[in-house]
């Protein structure tokens, strides 16, 4: 597909309508009804408005489109919207969000903050991306799904310099009304949704949801070892809002939810090894797009390489597929569980006031035990012939969690506006305190040693000490602090030409305590421990984790973050504008990391252009374009750094502060009822994102590790997750039938995404272009009755292709993928009861 020609002519689109550089919009009343834009009403800025009316480049899903997509995941809606993206490295329960090429990378900070009815998603500090964004059980019951690209840090806060995505709750209502659902599909999908609204008087509604989902993985387990399969599904949510009139003007809405995800977890598949030299690509995966990376030669990589070859080796003989793994761990899992109580307050004071507080409180835990590469090396020969030996295994410690927080909120909002509406204005104050539960994070981590029992310590080497073979206990508990004040307001000078100006001061505060403790066994079940920080009792041998317990670690920083932005309507349904914005994500801490524990805050200038136009009658639709440069400044980078020889630490990943990029693109929405039940749907990214400076600061001479090294040339390599293009198209045809019939609708969805970069840390990290197409066929009201039946597919042509990398080449030479979800397929039965 010729890109270049397709943007230009995107672009021409635009000037014919008389919006050059815009912002875009894609969502309509419902999936067949072809609503003109203007009728969306969003919540982008804090209070209820016109989509079109809104100048932030928006991507709207209604819970119509979300069914028909099949979206349950936070993956699963990237793929459905330009400039999204997602670093599903541990599965696509744990995924984290990437918007314009930001992306969050290890242990940060998300750079795109995930709100759920306006409260911030609950954190996690885990040495795994989880917690901070949208988990299992999130997609069921919603008004509406809002992308809003580009910093947002003025109304939402820290950490929004990518975006922010809003999950807009159904609220409770003043009808009787309801639905129970059943799905049932490939791979044994069964899931269950139902949903109960009652008004309990003229001033109590409240309503309540249930979604159970479980289904069996796609990664076919050829061991014989474990479970059959991985990437499976299989989780419980349950939702209760109740809202109570307390006076004409008061209201207060409670809203509680509770969600469990407890899965096998997700097993890469073993894509490549270096034979001496040379790299062996497994049979069944794509070719590689092949991009420059970090090369050290060490005992480590030279022991892993060999039996890595030898798996290889077994997978060609036996046929493997793209979808089949082998697995080393008896009992793998991956739990999740949290649960959260949001209760808003509003208060319409006057026409001219309003006053609303925003108070929630929330727990995340997660347990696991799994092998995160696609390897299982066997010895070939010697008295351990036969035995099995990770890169990396990770459990969390006996009795605790891998990871366990608490997140606090409150928010105090006033919004008002004078009267004759020439000022609208809102103001604030926020505050969260986040705090580890249980003893904070812990992970036990086993790497080229076999253990009957690790909490025990009933291990022994299967490589030799020298090439990395240890058990590390690794315990932190980190407690957040964030506070902020903001205001912005829009000044509207006449019904064409508005201003509008925001700024937000705020104070963080990171605090971290833990650290690493390695174990080393000269003899099988004969542990040897040592400190990983070599300042912590050098040379002295134990075992008890607290003395490897070093001072705390803090990071604290406290930035302001600003917007302005001129708005300006020749016509009444074309709306240009162009803002300058700050955006800012705070600094953070893992104590874990010798010598690299904390890092600091990075900044972001963002310049936008933009324009939204709609246009109705016999032909209605709207075209929105939207073009932005950012510069981003002391970023926040991952690189891998390596043990130094003797240390007993195979390697981490760590965070430093050495970067400078530039990032530009285009953004289109556009969508047309050319006529009656016939619609057309276009979204369109255009990414160029590059690392321009790489400058870490040096290490203690006493770290453990070496320097960190980037694999990436500079201005060559396009950062993490964004790839220069992407082209979503959906149509859908209702057919001209009479209504005692019912309405059957039909619908396609195709998206293209061109080659990506996951990581530059690995000669395998640039993920090929891949192409999408889902369909789907809804009967609405069957025979008149109160039954909808669908039919949904997803990757109906069996499409394969990575979509992230395990990072292991340079350390032990070999390399895993995290494949895509075949084609799936279902049958969904919904039974509406009430008005």
């Amino acid at each position: 597909m010729q890109f270049l020609t397709l943007r230009s002519s995107l672009l021409v689109g635009a000037a014919t309508i008389g919006a050059f550089l815009a912002a875009p919009a894609f969502a309509q009343a419902n999936e067949s009804g072809g609503a003109n834009a203007g009728d969306i009403i969003v919540t982008a800025r804090r209070v209820e408005e016109r989509l079109q009316d809104v100048p932030i480049s928006i991507t709207v899903f209604n819970q119509a489109q979300l069914d028909n997509r099949n979206i349950t995941t936070a993956s699963e809606l990237a793929t459905y919207t330009p400039s999204l993206t997602t670093n599903a490295r541990f599965g696509p329960d744990k995924a984290s969000f990437a918007l314009r090429g930001f992306s969050q990378i290890d242990t940060t900070s998300p750079t795109v903050g995930v709100y759920f009815a306006d409260v911030i998603a609950l954190r996690a500090a885990a040495g795994t991306t989880s917690g901070n964004g949208a988990g299992p059980g999130m997609f069921f019951d919603l008004q509406n799904v809002q992308v809003l690209k580009g910093p947002q840090g003025t109304l939402f806060g820290r950490n929004t310099t990518g975006g922010a995505i809003l999950l807009v709750p159904q609220k409770p209502k003043d009808k009787y009304e309801g639905y129970i659902e059943g799905s049932l599909g490939s791979y044994n999908l069964k899931r269950v949704q139902a949903v109960l609204n009652v008004p309990l008087g003229d001033r109590v509604r409240a309503r309540i949801g249930i979604d159970r989902q479980k289904r069996d993985g796609y990664m076919n387990n050829k061991s014989g070892i474990g479970p059959e399969d991985f990437a499976d599904s299989n989780y419980f949510s349950v939702r209760a809002g109740l809202v109570v009139d307390l006076t004409p003007n008061l209201e207060n809405y409670l809203l509680a939810r509770y969600s469990k995800s407890d899965t096998h977890g997700i097993k890469l598949r073993l894509a490549a090894c270096n034979n001496n030299g040379v790299a062996v690509i497994s049979q069944g995966v794509p070719t590689p797009q092949l991009t420059s990376a970090i090369t050290r030669t060490n005992a480590r990589s030279a022991i892993y390489a060999a039996p890595a070859c030898d798996q290889i080796a077994r997978q060609n003989a036996r046929g493997d597929g793209f979808y089949d793994i082998e697995n080393d761990v008896l009992d793998p899992f991956n739990t999740l569980e949290e649960w959260q109580v949001i209760n808003t307050t509003t208060w319409k004071v006057s026409d001219n006031l309003t006053v609303k507080n925003i108070v929630s409180f929330g727990q995340f835990h997660e347990r696991f035990f799994l092998s995160i590469g696609g390897e299982r090396l066997l010895v070939a020969s010697g008295p351990n012939a036969g035995k099995s030996f990770p890169t990396t295994i990770i459990r969390n410690a006996p009795g605790q969690y891998g990871a366990a927080q608490s997140t606090f909120t409150e928010e105090l909002q006033l919004q008002g506006n004078t009267a004759d509406n020439k000022l609208v204005w809102q103001a604030g104050a926020y505050f969260e305190s986040s705090k580890p539960l249980s003893g904070g994070n812990t992970t036990h981590s086993e790497s080229g040693i076999s253990c009957t029992d690790s909490y025990k310590y009933q291990c022994e080497n299967i490589i030799p000490a020298a090439a990395g073979a240890a058990l590390g206990v690794i315990k932190n508990a980190i407690t957040f602090r964030n506070l902020g004040f903001y205001g912005q307001g829009t000044y509207n000078f006449n019904d064409k030409f508005a201003i509008t100006a925001g700024i937000r001061y705020t104070i963080d505060r990171a605090e971290g305590k833990g650290g690493r403790l390695t174990i080393q066994f000269p003899t099988p079940n004969t542990p040897s421990g040592f400190c990983a920080n070599p300042a912590i009792l050098p040379g002295v041998r134990h075992l008890n984790f607290d003395d490897c317990v070093g001072p705390a670690n803090v990071a604290k920083s406290s930035k302001p973050t600003w917007l302005i932005d001129l708005d300006y309507k020749p016509i009444p349904d074309v709306l240009l504008y162009a803002k300058y914005a700050r955006g800012y994500r705070q600094g953070g801490v893992n104590p874990s990391n010798i010598g690299l524990e904390t890092w600091l805050p990075e900044l972001v200038d963002t310049y936008e252009l933009g324009a939204k136009a709609s246009f109705s009658g016999a032909v209605r639709g709207y075209f929105n374009i939207a073009a932005f440069w950012n510069d981003l400044t002391n970023q926040q980078l991952s690189v891998t750094v390596i043990g130094k020889p003797g240390s007993g630490i195979p390697g981490a990943r760590v965070i430093v502060n050495a970067g400078k990029s530039r990032i530009k693109g285009i953004e289109v929405d556009a969508s047309i009822t050319p006529f009656e039940g016939f619609k057309l749907d276009a979204g369109y990214a255009y990414l160029d994102t590059q690392l321009l400076q790489f400058s870490p600061r040096p290490l203690p001479a006493n770290s453990p590790f070496l320097d960190p090294v980037l694999a990436a040339l500079m201005g060559k390599v396009p950062l993490p997750f964004s790839p220069n293009h992407r082209i979503t198209l959906t149509g859908s045809y209702t057919l001209p039938l009479d209504k005692s019939i019912g309405e059957i609708s039909l619908g396609a969805t195709f998206t293209h995404t061109t080659k990506q970069v996951a990581s530059d840390q690995t000669p395998f990290g640039t993920m090929p272009a891949n192409s999408l197409l889902n369909m789907n066929v809804n009967w609405n009201g069957v025979g008149g009755m109160p039954v909808d039946l669908a039919f949904f597919v997803t990757n109906l042509t069996k499409e394969e292709f990575p979509v992230n990398v395990a990072n292991n080449w340079s350390a032990n030479g070999l390399e895993s993928y995290v494949t895509n979800v075949p084609r799936m397929w279902g049958f969904r039965l919904k039974y509406r009861f009430g008005n």
